[in-house]
């Protein structure tokens, strides 16, 4: 039930590495208010304060609202990996170590002997993983004199919100495959990880869906300033590229999402359960289905910048991307090799030419070449499915910064050999966590609406 005052809302959050962001979508899907602001982080960038990350969205819950709407439903949805240990409080009791942190790899390494991988876990094992930030969690902890005892639960940055908001501690499904420590094939957990980084199966959650309502909204700032509906719900979200898939996959069946931001990540969804990881292909469970979510990650922004060292070659890239130039025809010609994920360091090969522009051309053409494989990579896992669904067009729909670059665009498509479409939307992930919200309040909102007609 609601105010007659306020017009009814469903709210999507999106926790994302650089930026937090709030929308706010009607019945019918219609997105009618928006805020953001950078994520709360340290000077140097690493550390991101809880607190100060909640404080932040609830104040752009209210901002979005202003004096015009009220909250019926609410979903979280964000960064994948990183996450921190709460007291019985859900206050928590250490700063939140990024996934981009390069202290991962030092608590990496000490744990790899010991971490016996197979292609049954969701995600690759690797620095980024949650495990990782579990492990150096407890090391802190332990470190600082605190008393390790008083932790009562692991919670995810992009449940964060979710938890307080609803009282009761949980782990979405999509964000426990990012883990390095999860099975959705058959939802269950690795003990032998568990005790080696976390310490104890106890301080894990229960394992949510994604979608599910989990509780009410008991917030003191959202009730006192009026933009909650007395029965408002709080609904598991989860990671952020999923939900972002999901929400194109209702707009597009069938569609992949190429998202190009930091990363590039490629998310499609399956009608298939149980797909296990290969090819670089991570997986999750569905999203409102029993299928799964297929997803994999490429280096972009880090291949840029290393280029970019020079100043010829990054004014030429700059004026490649905006479409200011036409590239050289060495797209795709081999001249450059993109670092592998993890780290590693980009090159040219010895005969690339050292011209700017040609290296410029070379070094995007490369990365275009990288994400077309990526798309294949995806198409092929989702394949192996049942014929109804490997009969589901795949067709590839862009966003994220770089789908705003009309040059990038057109090397895009030379590469890939087919036509680009870019999702109106610029915030695929929080209007795909509104959806979500909308669903599970009964509202049936229209994905075309939401995120814009194609």
């Amino acid at each position: 039930m609601g105010s007659s005052s306020r017009r009814p809302v469903a709210c999507g959050v999106d926790v994302g590495t650089t930026n937090a962001k709030v929308v706010l979508i009607g019945e019918d899907g219609a997105v009618l208010a928006r805020a953001g602001r950078p994520t709360p982080r340290d000077a140097e960038g690493q550390w991101v304060d809880a607190d100060a990350l909640f404080a932040a969205i609830e104040e752009m819950v209210l901002e979005a609202c202003g004096d015009d709407y009220e909250i019926h439903a609410i979903c979280a949805a964000g960064v994948g990996e990183d996450g921190v240990l709460v007291d019985s409080a859900s206050r928590p009791l250490s700063k939140a170590l990024a996934w981009f942190d390069p202290r991962r790899h030092g608590v990496f390494r000490a744990l790899r002997a010991d971490l016996r991988d197979d292609e049954a876990f969701d995600a690759e094992t690797d620095p980024v993983r949650t495990l990782v930030g579990w492990a150096w969690s407890r090391a802190e902890l332990e470190g600082a004199g605190a008393d390790v005892a008083s932790a009562r639960s692991w919670v995810a940055l992009a449940d964060l919100a979710g938890v307080r908001w609803s009282g009761r501690a949980f782990l979405s499904d999509t964000l426990a495959s990012r883990t390095g420590a999860w099975r959705a094939a058959d939802r269950e957990w690795s003990a032998e990880r568990v005790a080696l980084t976390l310490g104890s199966a106890d301080l894990l959650p229960p394992v949510v869906r994604t979608g599910d309502v989990v509780g009410a909204v008991d917030s003191p700032a959202l009730r006192a300033a009026g933009v909650l509906a007395s029965d408002a719900i709080t609904v598991a979200g989860g990671h952020d590229h999923p939900i972002g898939g999901w929400g194109v996959d209702q707009l597009v069946p069938g569609a992949v999402l190429d998202s190009m931001g930091t990363a590039e990540v490629i998310v499609a969804q399956s009608l298939r359960p149980g797909l296990r990881r290969h090819e670089h292909v991570d997986v999750a469970p569905g999203i409102r289905s029993e299928g799964s979510t297929l997803l994999r990650v490429e280096e972009l922004a880090r291949n840029v910048e290393w280029a970019s060292q020079d100043p010829e070659v990054a004014a030429r890239i700059r004026l490649l991307l905006q479409g200011g130039v036409e590239p050289e025809p060495v797209l795709d010609a081999g001249y450059f090799v993109p670092g592998p994920r993890g780290g590693g360091r980009p090159s040219y090969s010895l005969d690339a030419p050292s011209d700017p522009l040609a290296r410029a051309s070379a070094v995007l053409g490369a990365l275009a070449a990288v994400g077309r494989d990526a798309v294949l990579a995806v198409d092929r896992v989702a394949e192996s499915a049942p014929h109804d669904d490997a009969a589901r067009p795949r067709e590839v729909r862009l966003a994220g910064g770089w789908a705003r670059s009309p040059g990038w665009l057109e090397i895009k498509a030379a590469v890939t050999g087919r036509p680009t479409a870019v999702i109106a939307e610029p915030e695929v992930t929080a209007v795909g966590a509104a959806l979500l919200a909308a669903r599970a309040r009964g509202w049936a909102p229209d994905p075309a609406v939401a995120l814009g007609r194609l």
